[in-house]
């Protein structure tokens, strides 16, 4: 199981850290991969953690903006959004591909 936290209403420009931790397994041999979902729109990839501690940023609107971090000792990854944007408003999902594990979402709000 996959559970993510640390969403929340965030003003235009300001920063949040999510969290995606895991429950019964240890992370540390996967990739992870987080995505978000807009309301209406469908779910895009914005990153993937990989085994390595290394990230794959499939989106380049976060690109210097967002950053992954990797705790394997603490089975936890974290995605570390700066400069926020009223366009990264959406429900944020960490998934752990070779298993197909989804988290159930955490929302984030970009809003003034």
């Amino acid at each position: 199981q996959l559970v993510e936290s640390g969403g929340g209403l965030v003003q235009p420009g300001g920063s949040l850290r999510l969290s995606c931790a895991a429950l019964g397994f240890s992370l540390r041999s996967f990739n992870i991969r987080w995505y978000r979902q807009a309301p209406g729109k469908e779910r895009e990839l914005i990153v993937t953690s990989t085994l390595g501690g290394g990230a794959l940023f499939a989106l380049d609107s976060v690109k210097g903006r967002f950053f992954v971090e990797r705790d394997n000792d603490e089975s936890k990854v974290y995605l570390q959004m700066n400069g926020l944007k009223p366009e990264d408003s959406g429900v944020y999902y960490c998934y752990a591909m070779a298993l197909d594990y989804w988290g159930q979402g955490t929302q984030v709000t970009v809003s003034s």
